[in-house]
Parts: C-alpha cells; sequence; structure tokens
C-alpha cells in the first residue's frame, strides 16, 4: 500500500514538473520606441504596426504566444539605456524592436547586442551601425539613414539643381542626412544649417533661404520639427518659387498636421501606402480600419519586423536558445515583405528599391505619400562594404 502511494506519488511529481516543459513559455518582445514628445507620433506608428502585425499572426509569433512590452525612451539616450536595461534583466526578452532615433540607437546598441539579444531596427540606421560596428545581433527592417536622402540628392542632380540649401537636426542622423544626400549631388551647397533636435521655430533660416535664394532646399525634420517647418515655408511664400526636398518631413505621421500646406511636396522613401503588391493592400487597409490613420513607413517597417521574427522563429521550430540557428533564419528573411523586393545585406540593413514620393490628397480628402518614380533599385548602403561582422 505504501510503495503504490509513493510510486503514484512519484509519477504525479514527474507529470506536475513536465508539464511546463511541454508548452512553450512565451516569446518577449521590447518594443523601444519614442512616445512622447513632439516626435511620438513616429513611435506610435511603430507600435501600432508591429501590434497589428501579431494581432493578423493569431497573437502568436512563430507558433509561439508573445508578450510585447512597450517602453517610451523619451527621446533620451540615458533613459533609453535605464529601460534597456529594464527590458534584458527584468524582462528577459528575446528581441529588442525598435528605435526610431539613432542617438538612443546609438546608446543602447551595445547593452543590447553585449547581452546577445537580436536588436531589430524599424527606422534608425546610423551610419556607423551599418559600417565598422555592425554586429550579428543588429538587423534593420528599414534602411541605413543616408539613403532616402540620396534619393532626393539624385533628383536634384538629375534636374539640373545648381544651388541646394541644406537644413537638418543636429545629431547623428541629421549628419547622416545631409551626406547622404551630397553623396549624388555635385552642385553647390549655398549654406549647410544645423539646428538644435526639437527646434519649432525656423524664422531665421526661412530668411536667409528667402535672401540666397538657392534653386532648391533640401531637410531632413522629423516629427513636431518637420510639421512646423512646412507650416512656415509655405506661410512664407517660399513653397511655389523654391522647391521643398526632404525625407522622414512630409509623410504620413505629418501629413495630419501639415494638411494642404504639404502637397505637392517631394520626398524620398522605399515605400508607400499606395504600393502596389497584395500584402501591402491589406496592410493598409487594416491599419486604416484599426487606427483611423494612414500608415507611414514606421508602420510598415514594424509591421515588417513582426513578420520577420515570425518567419525565423517558424524556421527554427520556435526555438530561441541557439543563437546561431536564429540568426541565420532572420537572415534567409523568408518572408513577404510588404515593400515587395527584400534581402538583407552582410550588414543586416535590407538590399531595396527606393522612389521619389509626392504629397497628394486623396479621393477621400486624406493625405498620404505617393510613388512619382523608381530611383534606386536593389540598393546596398554605402557603408556595408565596411562590415566585418559575421552577418
Amino acid at each position: 500500500m505504501n510503495a503504490t502511494i509513493k510510486t503514484l506519488g512519484l509519477a504525479a511529481a514527474f507529470g506536475l514538473a513536465a508539464a511546463p516543459a511541454l508548452a512553450q513559455e512565451k516569446l518577449k518582445v521590447g518594443l523601444l520606441l519614442t512616445l512622447s514628445g513632439p516626435s511620438a507620433v513616429l513611435g506610435q506608428h511603430a507600435r501600432d504596426g508591429f501590434q497589428l502585425a501579431v494581432k493578423d499572426l493569431g497573437g502568436k509569433l512563430g507558433g509561439r504566444d508573445v508578450e510585447v512590452i512597450v517602453v517610451d525612451d523619451e527621446l533620451k539616450p540615458d533613459v533609453a539605456v535605464t529601460k534597456v536595461k529594464g527590458l534584458l534583466e527584468r524582462d528577459k526578452v528575446d528581441f529588442v524592436v525598435g528605435p526610431i532615433f539613432s542617438n538612443v540607437a546609438v546608446a543602447t546598441h551595445k547593452p543590447i547586442v553585449d547581452a546577445k539579444t537580436f536588436y531589430i531596427s524599424v527606422n534608425a540606421g546610423p551610419s556607423n551601425l551599418a559600417g565598422k560596428s555592425c554586429n550579428p545581433y543588429f538587423f534593420a527592417t528599414s534602411y541605413q539613414n543616408d539613403q532616402n536622402h540620396e534619393v532626393l540628392g539624385k533628383v536634384a542632380q538629375d534636374r539640373g539643381y545648381k544651388k541646394v540649401y541644406l537644413l537638418a537636426p543636429n545629431y547623428q542622423a541629421g549628419k547622416d542626412a545631409l551626406a547622404g544626400f551630397k553623396r549624388h549631388y555635385k552642385g553647390e551647397i549655398v549654406e549647410e544649417s544645423y539646428t538644435p533636435l526639437n527646434t519649432l521655430d525656423f524664422q531665421s533660416e526661412l530668411a536667409k533661404i528667402a535672401s540666397m535664394q538657392p534653386d532648391a532646399m533640401f531637410t531632413f525634420m522629423p516629427g513636431g520639427m518637420g510639421v512646423n517647418l512646412v507650416k512656415q515655408y509655405r506661410a512664407a511664400g517660399l513653397a511655389d518659387r523654391i522647391p521643398f526636398l526632404s525625407a522622414f518631413t512630409v509623410d504620413e505621421t505629418n501629413l495630419p498636421a501639415q494638411q494642404d500646406a504639404a502637397i505637392g511636396m517631394l520626398s524620398g522613401s522605399n515605400w508607400a501606402p499606395n504600393m502596389d503588391t497584395p500584402e501591402n493592400k491589406k496592410f493598409v487597409a487594416a491599419y486604416e480600419a484599426a487606427y483611423n490613420a494612414v500608415p507611414a513607413s514606421y508602420a510598415m517597417h514594424a509591421y515588417d519586423a513582426a513578420l520577420l521574427i515570425d518567419a525565423a522563429l517558424k524556421a527554427t521550430g520556435g526555438k530561441t536558445d541557439d543563437k546561431e540557428a536564429v540568426r541565420a533564419a532572420i537572415k534567409k528573411a523568408e518572408f513577404k515583405s510588404l515593400r515587395g523586393d527584400f534581402k538583407f545585406g552582410a550588414n543586416g540593413f535590407p538590399v531595396q528599391d527606393f522612389y521619389l514620393v509626392k504629397a497628394a490628397k486623396r479621393s477621400d480628402g486624406k493625405l498620404q505619400t505617393e510613388i512619382a518614380e523608381k530611383v534606386f533599385d536593389d540598393y546596398t548602403d554605402a557603408y556595408a562594404k565596411e562590415c566585418t561582422a559575421t552577418n
């Protein structure tokens, strides 16, 4: 009798111990995004895009239930580092997805990759992380910072603009933006002006532009900076006299606030909401239905990031313990990107097409960017050749 009870007790004990092992633990993904301040809308689009993808995938990534932990980096690198430590040490996330801004990406890169946690950028693509500081644990579903700006540099060169005024915020992505523009533009730069990050009053810069009379103005001013700049540029009477070229300044995060002031302005992008692929049409319709807004590229990249993780973990049977297997599966990028053609280069950044896009008003009154022409085909960033990491 006693022996029987002991045997049953052992069996029960082993059964109880084995039960949790049969079911995989929840996958944990940390979203590190700017969700407060003038540029919060950028992070909101990325958050909403990622969460929409998880919903469309049935609440699972790679067959595993997923917990998405959202943190606001406040656009402060020191705050971001503290919050990343929480994601890594307290939450023990399997992936960090984000950020929006490059100063945050640079500050948080080392703690994340040193922890051998995969870091997937949905926007920031600073030159050093694409080149000499590339790492097998860092991938981007977006672009290297320079690339969208290179589109406008090539367009300005091809259109014969002799003199151009350049304007950007004074941080890494701003410097990368102007470097990107100058890679293909060989005319005269009448001024290269850097303003403090989150500047909202551009009257002194607009006075200079009016005085210098360049053939075009090129700028990178994301978030609330771009809203104010476009409105002030139009109000100053410059829009009809000096072409306004930009990237991340006139897009779906800013157009609801810019309204008609932005119509006709040209930008560079790797995507637009009117891109004609079945996957993209479904995504745009679902996003608009869920959030009552036209998605921006931040949302598209985040949606793609979820698809990338899902495809990689399907290839590993949902397992994340073999880091090399996960890395190899991510590198293959076996998913249908919303933008169409997509593959990773040697540095973990996409090789993809880029377009000139124009701000337009749709028949339903909503504004969006629309593809005007393809400028680069299967384009690799300029820093990939500097990457020596095994990616």
